[in-house]
């Protein structure tokens, strides 16, 4: 899936990679999801065309049998030292202004009773001039959990518009 494309419809968006693989192909009498991936993220999906195949899937992700591992390009020079994020994560809603209604996550403390708890591995795969090239391996699964525990730790994701250096992402663009 490229990113940008939604992998189900919902969130303002009323069709996704599934809804145009079902219709694509209408003869299939099921096909599902086994996992999703955040729109702004490319990455391979996993779809299933039968029931069994479905929950044996997710049984094995759920079970951590079966792990997801991306790369992803921070701003600045990750520390080496530093390989796991574990951090608690709460969704929140945004009130008010642009944006007004949108889907958000933050950091919070280990203390905090809305905090789910997150953890992210983190290994250097490359150093660049102002980046680094990280492979990230998720053991939990959490809405925008990458994006957040990256932009946490001081290097967000080059050119992420929600949790990203909005300054940086502008010249980067050019």
């Amino acid at each position: 899936k490229p990113a940008g494309v939604a992998v189900h419809g919902g969130s303002g968006v009323s069709f996704g990679v599934i809804e145009q693989m079902r219709q694509a192909r209408p003869q299939a009498r099921f096909l599902e999801l086994v996992h999703r991936l955040d729109r702004e993220t490319s990455g391979i999906l996993l779809l299933a065309k039968k029931r069994s195949a479905l929950t044996a899937l997710q049984d094995q992700f759920r079970g951590r049998e079966t792990g997801k591992t991306y790369l992803a390009l921070v701003l600045g020079a990750w520390p080496a030292r530093q390989k796991v994020l574990d951090q608690p994560l709460h969704k929140y809603l945004v009130a008010g202004g642009t944006g007004e209604g949108e889907r958000r996550v933050k950091v919070v403390g280990r203390d905090d009773p809305d905090g789910m708890k997150s953890v992210t591995l983190v290994q250097v795969a490359r150093r660049l001039d102002g980046f680094t090239l990280l492979e990230v391996t998720i053991k939990t699964g959490r809405t925008h959990q990458i994006r957040v525990h990256l932009a946490s730790a001081g290097h967000p994701i080059a050119g992420d518009d929600k949790y990203g250096d909005f300054e940086r992402n502008k010249a980067l663009q050019k």
